[in-house]
């Protein structure tokens, strides 16, 4: 039996060191593809980093532009506002030349009146006296005096009209090229924020339960919030930790006369509360109010200036889709992210 008992250890042996030996080949084909994998996605994550730091330059470039058309805008202003003071002026003057002129059509058509009755007097009297003639000259003379006023207060408001009209025209030039030039800034404007909300996009990744619609970033409250809960989910941060983390490099190259903020929108589905989340929140506007804040907040504790940040909730008034359906249901409960203007 002795030697019974050490045939059958003896035969043990190898089996178990066979497998020992398959088990370590396994493990380390496993850590050699974990290595492989490991190196492949530093590189794709230099790449998007390089991406990323590309375009903060592009945006410091427009940024630079953006302050130097501001300054031209500054000055185009205080030129219209010169001109249109002047123009006043001249408005002024014009009206109070035209008062002179009918002040002195009035002395005419008095001194006209006057001459008439003397040439009744003298065509019945038949001769004049030495009086008369001398009244009738100097009526005459006053006559042609008033005239050339007449004559010289007009050319003065015909080349003040003239000036009223170039000063017009140059208003509305400036004016054009006013518009013109804030078009082009709101346009590049809406460029750094295309260009913010792709790098935003780029560093969250694919992923199905965020996606942009139009200038907004749409998060749905599932990632973010348990059932009921306005406390943000642990799985959800990521997500919230890299669009802070956008939001501060973008920050110092939108121009400090620019009020952007960034607007959180807190929604919920269409149906109502249960009997046990009517404890904490009294309707579905007050959950997607209280949801916004606590990402306001988040956000706040990430860095982000608080005066930079808007809450508001709209409960379940503004739905994406219709519908009672889950799927409907899932996508109307959402956090939606809008850099915009107070």
């Amino acid at each position: 039996m002795a030697r019974r008992g050490r045939r059958t250890e003896a035969n043990i042996w190898p089996g178990f060191v066979d497998g020992l030996s398959t088990l370590l080949l396994v493990m380390m084909f496993v850590l050699s593809i974990f290595v492989v994998a490991q190196f492949y996605l530093g590189q794709e994550l230099a790449s998007k980093e390089d991406e990323i730091a590309s375009l903060s330059d592009e945006l410091s470039a427009l940024a630079a532009q953006l302050s130097l058309a501001q300054s031209q805008n500054t000055q185009l202003r205080s030129r219209i506002t010169l001109l249109e003071s002047t123009l006043e002026e001249r408005d002024e003057t014009i009206r109070g030349l035209r008062g002179e002129i009918e002040a002195k059509d009035a002395e005419i058509a008095t001194l006209g009146s006057a001459i008439a009755a003397s040439a009744e007097e003298l065509e019945k009297e038949k001769a004049l006296t030495e009086d008369q003639k001398s009244e009738i000259a100097t009526l005459n003379a006053q006559l042609a005096a008033l005239r050339d006023q007449i004559r010289s207060l007009q050319e003065a408001l015909d080349a003040a009209e003239a000036k009223d009209k170039e000063q017009q025209a140059q208003i509305e030039n400036l004016s054009t090229r006013l518009n013109q030039a804030l078009a082009r800034k709101v346009q590049e404007l809406q460029e750094v924020r295309s260009r913010f909300f792709e790098a935003v996009r780029e560093a969250i990744g694919e992923r199905s339960d965020i996606r942009v619609q139009g200038d907004r970033f749409i998060f749905q409250s599932d990632v973010l919030f348990g059932s009921c809960d306005d406390a943000i989910a642990e799985a959800g941060k990521p997500q919230l930790n890299e669009l802070a983390s956008a939001l501060l490099e973008i920050q110092s190259d939108i121009p400090s006369e620019i009020a952007w903020v960034l607007r959180v929108d807190g929604h919920a589905d269409q149906l109502p509360l249960s009997a046990s989340c009517r404890q904490k929140f009294r309707s579905n506007w007050h959950l997607s109010t209280a949801r916004a804040v606590s990402v306001v907040r988040y956000l706040e504790s990430r860095g982000v200036p608080a005066n930079r940040l808007m809450a508001a909730g709209f409960g379940e008034n503004q739905p994406l889709v219709q519908g009672l359906g889950a799927s409907a249901l899932s996508q109307n409960r959402r956090i939606e992210f809008k850099l915009t203007e107070r």
